[in-house]
């Protein structure tokens, strides 16, 4: 893995990708910045169905997973909404928290078992402060977050959910491999029963 260290080459990173609405975050590939995540944050080895994140409560960690996955959803009269998956190299909690201390919108939960380093998000606020690549690094990641969350809208606008099915099939089998099929129905937006034809059509 090259490592970036400077500003300028990570902002590449992000504007050089493509649109793709499927497309999931990850952690830019900054080798020496995830090194230092790993020596500095506490490693924890979560089971599958554990809750990082509870939807109407402040988050208190954040957390980079090294190994596994996770999805974003949130409770919409009884039924779960999902609207995101995080994989290895995507960082999870509430932004809700971290930027106003307000209660997190969404929960987030593992679907595999996870191997994440974590650290107090009050703790990360300070190490921002004082470490300016450490803090461009993360917005860097944010701005990359906020471009996939508007692509994704429009993404939902104008393409039918098969046509998102297709793209997701095409850009990103992993998420057909790993997610059950009843989450992936639910991020497209329609029940498991369509999904499945969808599926079926040649």
């Amino acid at each position: 893995m090259q490592k970036r260290t400077e500003q300028g080459s990570l902002s590449a990173s992000l504007h050089d990708q493509p649109f793709n609405p499927a497309y999931i975050c990850y952690m830019p590939e900054a080798a020496a910045f995830i090194d230092r995540i790993k020596s500095a944050y506490t490693k924890e080895e979560l089971p599958a169905k554990t809750l990082l994140v509870r939807e109407g409560a402040s988050a208190r960690k954040l957390y980079y997973i090294d190994k596994g996955c996770c999805r974003c959803w949130f409770n919409n009269d009884g039924t779960d909404v999902t609207f995101q998956f995080l994989f290895e190299g995507s960082f999870a909690s509430s932004l809700e928290t971290m930027t106003s201390g307000a209660p997190s919108w969404y929960s987030i939960e593992t679907l595999e078992p996870t191997v994440a380093y974590s650290v107090p998000i009050e703790r990360f606020r300070n190490a921002q402060e004082n470490n300016p690549l450490a803090k461009a690094s993360y917005l860097q990641y944010i701005e990359q977050g906020l471009m996939h969350f508007q692509q994704l809208f429009v993404a939902h606008i104008k393409d039918s959910p098969e046509k998102r099915y297709r793209e997701l099939l095409a850009n990103h089998p992993e998420i057909i491999r790993r997610i059950p099929q009843h989450y992936i129905a639910s991020f497209l937006g329609i029940t498991s029963v369509s999904l499945s034809r969808i599926r079926n059509r040649k």
